[in-house]
């Protein structure tokens, strides 16, 4: 008889209600801190209420990997109704989150498997539900796991931010870039990059048209895994989620075209005017 597996994630991935349910998704969230108290990532903590207390207070939250303790209780409770867990972490790159995953897991006895997606937000979720699919297809869950390390390769992530005033009040860039790149209307590119946020193309212009030339040059390869793309922010207008999704519509490259509200680990260090799309290469 064949083991009940269950595909999870971290809140991180961004996934959409709909597709959590579609697909069969457990997710586990980690922690978003104001002064003394925490919140639970989209569940105790909304991105629109973290914006209003960042606006009214002034102070951007601080975000907290999931413990050790936390995942032991989590997998605890799925191994009551499944036999076997795969579970995709946030980047080790970016959080602790990967390691106390692993750590929790030796407490399971080769029943929880962690896989280290390298990424963040929907570039997780595009993962996640690859292995949902080879899971329906019949694949067990040594078969997937020995599988996604080559997918996870394949995934492209990159977001294109506004303003980098939450970036500069988050500690990670300077006074001097910030005003340089406000008095310039420089967008900068952000690339996940081996694991880690680096800076690729700097755009200069308005919102709209960084993001039109954005896209366009995203997509101009024609090297694409053509299932799906994610259209992916964090508080954009809806006229400027709608352009894009268009653009990315009428390159009539991709079957599916998913789209993403980023949650509160994502918005509070890129801030509401961030957008970008996520899709994976050829193998």
């Amino acid at each position: 008889m064949a083991k009940k597996v269950c595909i999870s994630a971290d809140t991180t991935c961004d996934m959409p209600k709909e597709l959590q349910e579609k697909y069969a998704v457990s997710l586990i969230p980690p922690y978003i801190t104001f002064g003394d108290t925490s919140y639970l990532d989209g569940i105790e903590m909304t991105p629109d209420e973290l914006y209003k207390r960042y606006e009214t207070e002034g102070v951007l939250p601080k975000t907290s990997a999931i413990s050790i303790g936390d995942f032991v209780d989590y997998f605890t409770g799925l191994l009551e109704t499944y036999d076997q867990v795969i579970h995709f972490s946030l980047s080790s790159g970016l959080s602790c989150t990967y390691q106390n995953a692993v750590l929790a897991a030796e407490e399971f006895e080769g029943r929880v498997f962690i896989l280290d997606t390298l990424n963040l937000s929907t570039a997780q979720s595009l993962m996640v539900i690859h292995a949902a699919e080879l899971l329906a297809e019949g694949k067990t869950a040594e078969e997937i796991v020995e599988e996604m390390p080559s997918y996870i390769k394949r995934v492209d992530a990159s977001f294109i931010i506004e303003s980098l005033e939450f970036l500069h009040k988050g500690g990670r860039c300077s006074t001097l870039a910030a005003l340089g790149a406000n008095l310039l209307s420089i967008k900068p590119c952000i690339e996940v990059q081996e694991g880690k946020m680096d800076v690729g193309k700097k755009y200069r212009g308005k919102f709209k048209q960084v993001l039109q030339k954005y896209v366009e040059e995203k997509l101009a390869s024609g090297d694409f895994d053509t299932t799906r793309i994610f259209v992916t922010h964090a508080g954009c207008d809806e006229e400027v989620v709608e352009m894009v999704c268009k653009q990315v519509k009428e390159t009539g490259i991709f079957e599916e075209l998913l789209l993403a509200r980023a949650g509160c680990t994502i918005s509070s260090h890129c801030g509401r005017n961030t957008l970008g799309i996520l899709f994976v290469h050829k193998a």
